[in-house]
């Protein structure tokens, strides 16, 4: 788990510290949603690098905490808990399940997979997503991390950043982009990613704000190079963001 980045304001001297053995305890939970098939035990001490009885007795914590279950056959996976709970984190947002239909008017006008991306510990995470039913589409799942200085919504982020979480992420261990890429982004009120973070793919994105005006999320499309028009992109993805700042002002959809 990567706790140099926090997504809560805490006070430097508030004299609390976080219990050491629970963070240590989560880092499986990390592991787990990078992977993409159940995990053996083994599997497990080799990429944590615990001792079998250490690792066996986190995962052991974790199933009757209802995190991890186990197959048919011993293996370890993310039970639907996970599920649920990210259901209600994004309902908690105000954005979940709402961003869906703007989403799918927006692959439907672009004919590109849509996506929504929030900020989660200091990187931009996609949160939903609209597929589109090209045969030829970039692959990334929901959970996916973004680059802060090569993808859009990473662009977007950063240039909209309030000052707090602006310097958050200046502290933190990821690249940003450039004063230059930022002052662009600004300008134009959107971003275009680098176009050497996923080859192949170009993206755009952008912000979606608050009631207080603060950038929540970005809303993007992505397109392998081929498909990628700038001019066909711009105002779909534009009206997009700007019809989810509406529902987050508390707009109907």
């Amino acid at each position: 788990m990567d706790s140099s980045y926090s997504n809560r304001r805490q006070a430097p001297d508030a004299g609390v510290r976080p219990l050491s053995t629970v963070l240590k305890t989560l880092e499986i939970i990390d592991h787990f949603a990078t992977c993409t098939r159940p995990q053996r035990l083994s599997d497990v001490t080799q990429v944590t690098g615990l001792s079998r009885a250490t690792a066996y007795q986190r995962l052991l914590t974790l199933v009757s905490a209802g995190w991890l279950e186990q197959d048919d056959v011993g293996r370890y996976r993310l039970s639907m808990l996970s599920t649920r709970l990210a259901a209600a984190a994004l309902d908690q947002a105000d954005i979940g399940v709402r961003s869906e239909p703007a989403l799918t008017r927006l692959m439907t006008a672009a004919g590109e997979t849509a996506s929504l991306s929030i900020l989660d510990r200091g990187q931009p995470c996609i949160v939903a997503r609209v597929e589109s039913d090209t045969l030829l589409r970039a692959e990334q799942k929901i959970g996916t991390y973004m680059s802060l200085e090569g993808s859009a919504s990473g662009r977007v982020l950063v240039a909209f950043a309030d000052d707090v979480t602006l310097e958050r992420l200046r502290a933190g261990p990821h690249e940003l982009p450039t004063d230059e890429v930022l002052g662009e982004v600004h300008a134009d009120g959107y971003a275009l990613s680098s176009g050497y973070t996923h080859s192949g793919v170009r993206g755009f994105a952008a912000p979606v704000f608050d009631l207080h005006g603060r950038c929540r999320a970005t809303v993007s499309l992505v397109a392998p190079v081929t498909r990628f028009d700038l001019e066909a992109f711009r105002a779909p993805v534009l009206e997009a963001a700007k019809e989810l700042t509406n529902i987050l002002h508390g707009g109907g959809q």
